[in-house]
């Protein structure tokens, strides 16, 4: 290190990895002087919008093997990661500084005041009261490394530094000024495409019927891909909700590859069989043959949507179960655990924005979130090659990179 005095520890990007490794580092030695380097106007955008405005903060997964299979890519890296940094980690973390999160239903945890500036504020007064310097409108145009060990920052208002440790959390680096300097450096940046969007569907089935949505709904793409479970919601422009978001975020090259336009399939009945649906069919019948298939709507199935993909399977409205031919009952079998949907393009859902590929995961020594290539040079959040599905798992794996970082940047 070049000053004895004051170890010089650069932040680059003042987000959520970026806040939580300058405050980790700051924290941890007191007598460095770590400052934030943020381009825009404003800090932490990304929490601000989270959530609907809320702050998807964590997820209440507790167990680091269970949690790291969340990430389509990272799960691996992130598994040991999680030994030293989880979601109770984060829990204790916010409630020494006097923020209570609550989980809800699905797991997803929010701050208990539902406002994303809960977080926002916990963050400035944590970095305010442990000395870290934020700089706005500052961005960071060129790294080169020194041959005394340290780092020259070039930043966008025309002025240079020097820092003996760098963080670079500038979150995606999609149309990123810096992925030049860290390509110099010697890393490999993996291609970038868009992960956690909604599909773009022009179907007669969904018409009209913005705004319904089945919570336990299978979707999967066409030939062939694991199944994302949950909820599905139709939106004018086609179909969204948290089951599409994980699909997207685990089949995101392949959509890229096929320029978003893939054949998908939805089983509205979540894991109901094809065989448990006629048996199910079979009983109605016994039961209640002279009432009117319509008016038997499935459990789960909004009413409005049962009568579109009645009319998708041909069957008329005054046809009773004991009057089905065999062959409508097998349409609207397949309609039910079948439906096939052509995804016509994407739309990115404005809560969920996220970025597959960044930096090379190995490249980055994960005990310390140190660059292999480069001594003193550090990478967390978005910037690696690292997403989660939606519920809280990005933020969490910020909170963990940053967290592991601030300490190794501050513990020689």
């Amino acid at each position: 290190m070049s000053s004895p005095e004051k170890r010089r520890v650069a932040i680059i990007g003042g987000g959520a990895a970026g806040f939580f490794s300058a405050i980790t580092a700051a924290e941890a030695d007191p007598d460095s002087q770590v400052t934030i380097y943020e381009r825009g106007k404003q800090l932490l955008s990304k929490v601000k919008i989270s959530g609907g405005g809320r702050c998807n903060v964590t997820h209440s997964c507790f167990d680091p093997a269970e949690l790291s299979k969340r990430y389509p890519r990272g799960s691996r890296e992130l598994r040991g990661a999680f030994h030293r940094f989880q979601p109770q980690d984060t829990i204790a973390w916010f409630a020494q500084r006097g923020v209570t999160l609550k989980t809800e239903a699905d797991g997803r945890m929010f701050p208990d005041t539902d406002s994303s500036q809960t977080i926002i504020d916990c963050f400035l007064k944590a970095a305010r009261t442990a000395g870290v310097i934020v700089r706005t409108g500052t961005g960071l145009n060129d790294l080169t490394r020194l041959e005394e060990d340290t780092f020259q920052l070039t930043l966008s208002d025309e002025t240079t530094a020097i820092a003996d440790k760098v963080c670079i959390t500038s979150g995606s680096l999609k149309a990123s000024p810096i992925t030049r300097s860290i390509e110099s450096l010697g890393h490999t940046i993996e291609p970038l495409v868009p992960s956690l969007f909604s599909f773009n569907i022009k179907d007669s089935r969904i018409e009209g019927l913005a705004g319904l949505s089945v919570q336990n709904a299978s979707v999967k793409t066409i030939p062939k891909s694991p199944a994302q479970v949950g909820p599905v919601l139709i939106t004018h422009r086609g179909l969204s909700g948290p089951a599409i978001l994980r699909l997207s975020a685990w089949e995101a090259r392949k959509f890229e590859q096929n320029s978003y336009h893939l054949e998908i399939s939805i089983n509205w009945l979540g894991n109901t069989s094809q065989n448990q649906l006629r048996d199910q069919f079979a009983s109605q019948r016994s039961a209640s043959g002279k009432s009117l298939v319509k008016t038997r709507t499935p459990e789960g199935i909004p009413r409005r949507l049962w009568e579109s993909l009645l009319q998708a399977a041909e069957i008329p409205p005054d046809t009773q179960w004991s009057q089905l031919p065999k062959d409508r009952e097998t349409g609207l079998v397949n309609q039910l655990t079948d439906s096939r949907f052509k995804v016509q393009g994407k739309t990115t859902n404005k809560d969920e924005f996220v970025t597959c590929g960044g930096v090379k995961l190995k490249e980055i020594d994960f005990r310390t979130m140190e660059s292999k290539k480069v001594p003193g040079l550090y990478f967390a959040g978005e910037c690696l090659d690292i997403d989660g599905i939606t519920g809280g798992f990005n933020f969490q794996a910020a909170w963990t990179g940053g967290h592991i970082a601030g300490l190794a940047m501050t513990s020689d």
